[in-house]
């Protein structure tokens, strides 16, 4: 067996996956991030059956050089009742990626309360992809200095909002000018 490259994750293929600009993979959750829904295209592209996913946390397809500050934006997003739009890069059941526009909603109920979660997502432009892989490698290797997970997490946070700050515009604004 050949010798791993430091860092390497032997499960991911390094193979990109596409999909359509006229294709929207849908999935939704309840508050807590376990797939209620996800459409045949989400099947299809992640290598899923539905069997596989329903009653499953969403981070099923999380990429790992996907960086936590990213999600801990969306989270806070939406438990604020905020919709966001982010860039995210999945990974297959089988270890190949695909990178998502993705519109995240929360859905209320009468009462005002969050019972789910509703996400569309578009294939990216590949210009856009090329200002947000370098930022995300940029934040990941921030987290992967860090000692601790709850450092990792706010050492790319803060690095992210510092920049955001530096330009003058949220995320979305960021997200929605590429």
């Amino acid at each position: 067996m050949a010798k791993e490259e430091k860092g390497r994750d032997p499960s991911l293929t390094g193979v990109e996956r596409t999909f359509g600009n006229d294709e929207i993979i849908v999935s939704k959750t309840n508050p807590k991030g376990i797939i209620t829904y996800a459409n045949e295209l989400f099947l299809k592209i992640a290598d899923y059956r539905q069997d596989e996913v329903l009653g499953k946390p969403h981070n099923v397809i999380r990429h790992p050089h996907m960086p936590k500050a990213v999600f801990k934006l969306l989270w806070d997003a939406l438990k604020d009742g905020q919709e966001i739009f982010a860039y995210v890069v999945n990974r297959t059941k089988y270890g190949d990626h695909y990178w998502v526009l993705a519109h995240v909603t929360p859905s209320f109920d009468d009462a005002g309360s969050i019972i789910g979660l509703h996400s569309n997502r578009r294939s990216p432009r590949r210009e856009a992809i090329s200002v947000i892989e370098p930022l995300y490698r940029q934040l990941k290797a921030i987290e992967d200095k860090a000692s601790t997970p709850r450092e990792a997490v706010e050492s790319s946070y803060n690095a992210l909002t510092g920049i955001l700050q530096e330009k003058g515009i949220s995320y979305d604004q960021f997200v929605l000018s590429l």
